[in-house]
């Protein structure tokens, strides 16, 4: 693992005053799995004044100085330096009542949420290991530093990383753990939605998350419980081939993994779908309105989890929109006018994420999506008007004609729809003549 010069330098600031200093958790697995890291922690015997007086020419932030906790800056970086600790009980679920400090690394690592996470190394790359977490990366195994219950009862949200460290490392959690996990899912309500949603957005993001979701559904319906109905719910449809819970979760695994704001749409959006459900005479499986209840459903989920405005405003309304037919080029420009052309280029490669986890012959249909995507760059090369702003015209234009307030509105409205539609070229002298006409109207 080659530690950078930043990293070095405060290791080394450490040692030279006397103390033991170690990189320790994530930063230490992800460097043995030969992963980048961007977070670095640092744990040392030394105690917080002592901290604080070894960088007394640094930038310090006293981050959590009670639990022993202090950051310093070094090059630009941010590194969180913590005081070996035994932690004493978890009323809140979520940080220890109080600390005591020790001396003794093994006692601090044994307090770690998983053997992975429990590793120190120091500047020179010797390794302290005792609870196997070396063997376990090898393995691909998440597993709790001694009891499960216990590690859980501390922190709730330890249920939800072990899942999200499956999904994003592709590793198994062992049996005991695993049980755990099940038994102990309902313990997740007890921790602060701001929590679940940014473990839920890793989780989703993962590599292995079509295991994961599958097998720990779960806890997802611990955290989510609209979810509960899509739990499979045979969609008895020709165009289908998975349960609606299977079709989200395959669904979503075909997105990039980097693109959070597609994945969370894909993730929410056949919620729906339950609720909608209809069987015609044939017994075939209908949802009628499916997207625009499960847009509603998503942005509720949203605001609850704490999304911020804006990307709960662009998941739902991808969700509103996917199952929207889009047939020819002024129906690309009416989705550009009504989503933007960003959302638009996004909600393209939704629906063949979508068409992707059912059956066979529905894939067809991407091949007409891949070219609504090449004409939507045509039109955003070409600069084809697609919005008011694209119209030569003005409001100040149809002013002069005698329109006021609302009626320019909604005429520039009308306008646009038939230049979208090609009724209409958008040249100022044939859409003032439409407009003066409608005046007389």
């Amino acid at each position: 693992m080659k530690i950078d010069t930043n990293t070095r330098q405060i290791l080394t600031e450490l040692e030279s005053c006397g103390f033991e200093a170690y990189m320790v958790g994530g930063c230490v697995r992800d460097g043995i799995m030969g992963r980048n890291c961007h977070d670095i922690d640092i744990t040392t015997n030394a105690l917080p004044q002592q901290i604080l007086e070894v960088f007394r020419d640094y930038r310090v932030i006293p981050t959590g100085i009670k639990h022993g906790t202090v950051t310093v800056l070094c090059g630009g970086s941010p590194f969180e330096i913590t005081t070996y600790r035994i932690d004493g009980e978890y009323s809140d679920h979520r940080r220890p009542d109080k600390v005591e400090f020790t001396s003794d690394i093994t006692a601090d690592l044994a307090r770690r949420d998983f053997t992975v996470n429990a590793i120190a190394m120091d500047k020179n790359g010797s390794i302290i290991d005792p609870f196997g977490g070396k063997n376990d990366i090898a393995a691909g195994i998440i597993r709790c530093v001694g009891e499960p219950e216990k590690r859980f009862t501390e922190d709730a949200l330890r249920i939800m990383r072990a899942v999200r460290f499956s999904s994003q490392l592709g590793f198994t959690i062992d049996e005991a753990t695993a049980a755990a996990v099940h038994r102990m899912k309902d313990d997740l309500k007890k921790i602060s939605r701001e929590r679940i949603r940014d473990e839920l957005d890793k989780l989703i993001c993962g590599k292995n998350c079509i295991d994961v979701l599958l097998d720990y559904s779960d806890i997802i319906t611990a955290v989510i419980p609209e979810f509960q109905p899509c739990i499979g719910l045979d969609q008895r449809s020709p165009y289908h081939k998975y349960t609606v819970w299977e079709h989200i979760v395959r669904a979503l695994a075909s997105a990039p993994c980097e693109d959070i704001q597609l994945r969370r749409a894909l993730f929410f959006h056949d919620i729906g779908k339950p609720a909608c459900m209809t069987l015609d005479e044939n017994g075939r499986g209908h949802f009628k309105k499916h997207d625009s209840v499960g847009a509603e459903m998503t942005r509720e989920l949203m605001k609850e989890l704490r999304y911020d405005n804006r990307s709960i405003t662009d998941v739902s309304t991808l969700i509103a929109n996917h199952s929207k037919k889009i047939r020819c080029r002024a129906d690309v420009k009416k989705m550009m006018s009504n989503i933007g052309d960003e959302l638009f280029f996004s909600l393209m490669v939704m629906k063949k994420c979508d068409n992707s986890a059912k059956n066979e012959f529905v894939l067809e249909e991407n091949i007409f999506f891949d070219k609504l995507i090449e004409m939507g760059h045509e039109i955003v090369a070409n600069n084809e008007c697609r919005n008011i702003r694209g119209l030569v015209i003005k409001g100040s234009d149809l002013a002069v004609l005698g329109f006021k307030g609302s009626e320019i509105g909604s005429l520039l409205h009308e306008i646009l729809g038939h230049v979208i539609d090609g009724n209409l070229s958008n040249s100022k002298a044939e859409i003032m003549d439409y407009a003066e006409q409608r005046c007389r109207l």
